[in-house]
């Protein structure tokens, strides 16, 4: 039986520039980045060396307190780059693409036949491990933990989001392999949620091995925190994990074929996009191989994710492993005199209705850019963000705990629950222009500094 939860807190952006639902290219790279700054509080070792052959699901390199979580190649071809920072820190592995497209082979059984502990096996030697997330902190997942259940949203609520609907229409069969497996993993169950009108007409809503809700409102109800708060709260010393929709068929994948295939659907999307529509590509694919979606009319930033929790990697990074979306955004390099005293801007959004635009028709979107119109200012005690944020935390006193560095309260108000992406509207309605998601992956940071 499922369970249907309204949000009434949130808001969905109105911004322009939604992809199209077709391919309108497959990308075949001349080389890819797997980057070790994809993944929170990973001390990366090398396994390889600069100008060793690898194949696709090859170990690159291994995480240093728990070798046996490894982080593969998407391709086949040559280690050309091992790109390190400061104090030699691992930056980017980059693999030159040798166009074979071979694989390491593995063998398994039917999952139906499979130990926990055989599929934890499969899913550690073939690279996939890292694909499961772990809540508290958003970590990568400790394989000698058991979680409380696993969570997975099939929502797409974020700004410009790829449409799930038409991502993942073929990869049923996949995915049910991918809730078998992962069903093998916990005693809990596994949460699996729907937006409500898709749900009824969508082939998934016949998964089985699944406890599925339905959701209805605003982003950010398709974030996986938020469900998380509303099914199953997360308690001090609970641990539950977390698996991207698309990412779960990839682990599906390496069960009925055997091999380790990261590729997916990635939406191209945004104000400053031309033709935005939809890449097939993989992981770590350049943003050069996408150049012809560029506007060049303007200075454009590119983002790997959405425009509220993706990362800005430029138009010569990379796509992040948990990214779905590329986002192109007009810079906002400019200034505007009297801005602020401007109310007849029908051209701008704004959610406290300081501007008249708030009275043009809801389904008016619009061309933003990254200007923040305005600079910082004092951090005042308020209820804007309980606006936007359904959870039954107290955001703002959970914020200032986390400046003062108190972790007795950090813990009290709610830090095991939150991650980036859940306070990202809190971040982009501040009046005070606090950089908000920065505060919350301080405090995540100084958790797992204090209670390693």
């Amino acid at each position: 039986m499922s369970e249907h939860i309204q949000i009434k807190k949130g808001l969905n952006l109105p911004i322009e520039g939604e992809a199209l639902c077709n391919v309108t290219k497959s990308v075949v790279p001349d080389f890819i980045s797997v980057k070790p700054t994809d993944f929170r509080a990973l001390t990366p070792k090398m396994l390889v060396k600069e100008g060793e052959a690898v194949l696709a699901g090859t170990p690159l390199f291994c995480d240093k307190q728990n070798p046996d979580v490894v982080f593969a190649s998407p391709i086949s071809g040559t280690v050309d780059a091992v790109i390190r920072g400061d104090k030699r820190k691992l930056l980017e592995v980059k693999v030159k693409s040798d166009g074979k497209g071979e694989s390491v082979k593995h063998q398994y059984g039917s999952i139906s036949s499979l130990t926990a502990d055989e599929v934890k096996k499969a899913l550690l030697e073939s690279g996939l491990w890292p694909c499961i997330k772990q809540r508290p902190y958003g970590i990568v997942a400790n394989p000698n933990v058991d979680p409380k259940s696993i969570f997975i949203s099939a929502i797409s609520s974020a700004p410009l989001a790829a449409d799930f609907e038409f991502t993942m229409k073929d990869e049923f069969a996949a995915v049910q392999a991918g809730i078998d497996a992962l069903g093998k993993l916990t005693k809990g169950g596994v949460h699996f949620s729907m937006e409500a009108y898709v749900a009824p007409r969508s082939d998934y809503h016949n998964l089985k091995g699944v406890i599925f809700h339905t959701f209805q409102g605003v982003h950010p109800m398709g974030n996986v925190g938020v469900q998380i708060n509303h099914i199953s709260p997360i308690n001090k010393g609970e641990v539950v994990w977390t698996v991207d929709f698309f990412l779960v068929a990839a682990i599906g994948r390496l069960f009925l074929n055997g091999v380790y295939d990261m590729s997916r659907l990635v939406a191209v999307a945004g104000p400053a996009a031309k033709n935005p529509s939809y890449v097939k590509c993989l992981p770590g694919t350049q943003m050069s191989e996408l150049s012809e979606y560029f506007c060049d009319k303007c200075d454009v930033r590119v983002v790997s994710g959405n425009v509220l929790t993706g990362d800005a990697v430029g138009k010569e990074g990379s796509l992040g492993f948990y990214s779905d979306l590329v986002t192109i955004l007009p810079e906002g390099d400019y200034y505007e005199m009297f801005g602020w005293a401007k109310p007849f801007r029908f051209k701008k959004f704004s959610f406290s209705r300081g501007y008249f635009s708030w009275i043009l028709p809801k389904s008016k979107k619009y061309a933003m850019d990254t200007n923040t119109n305005g600079d910082v200012r004092a951090f005042v005690v308020s209820d804007v963000y309980g606006k936007v944020l359904p959870m039954d935390i107290y955001p703002v006193y959970l914020f200032k705990a986390i400046l003062a560095g108190d972790i007795e309260k950090m813990e009290e108000l709610g830090i095991y629950e939150v991650i980036e992406e859940d306070v990202a509207l809190c971040e982009y309605i501040c009046p005070s222009k606090i950089e908000i998601q920065k505060i919350v992956s301080d405090g995540i940071d100084l958790m797992l500094k204090e209670m390693a």
